[in-house]
């Protein structure tokens, strides 16, 4: 596999995990109708962390994904999913604007609840 190909899939994975991002985040922040908090992000983030989890611990414990679909997957698709660089910008805005109890509350959601999808998800991965 060329560097180039590398590159190909990687791209071609984030440009697919990017529209997934903004089409969920969206949904799900239309769903719950939040203006003051972004849950989408927190939703986004959270389904992200569930599958690499899932998806790392297929590829270490059962080596069921060939090393382009890896990369296609984890590092293209689920890299540009799941939206840290857009988490801490909005929890900037939250610190900027003065609202310091909720960006305290979105950092240790987004870390614990994405910590704790991501070792579902691998311990899910153990029972498939």
């Amino acid at each position: 596999m060329t560097h180039l190909y590398k590159l190909f899939i990687i791209g071609l994975g984030g440009f697919i995990g990017a529209i997934g991002r903004y089409t969920i985040s969206g949904w799900i922040q239309r769903i719950f109708k939040s203006t003051w908090y972004p849950i989408g992000t927190l939703g986004v983030n959270c389904l992200g962390c569930l599958l690499i989890g899932l998806l790392g611990g297929l590829v270490e414990n059962r080596e069921l994904l060939r090393p382009g679909t890896r990369l296609f997957l984890l590092v293209g698709l689920l890299g540009a999913f799941t939206t840290f660089s857009t988490f801490g910008y909005e929890t900037y805005s939250l610190i900027r604007s003065g609202q310091f109890i909720m960006a305290g509350g979105n950092i240790v959601a987004q870390v614990l609840i994405g910590l704790f999808a991501v070792w579902l998800g691998y311990t899910i991965s153990n029972l498939i």
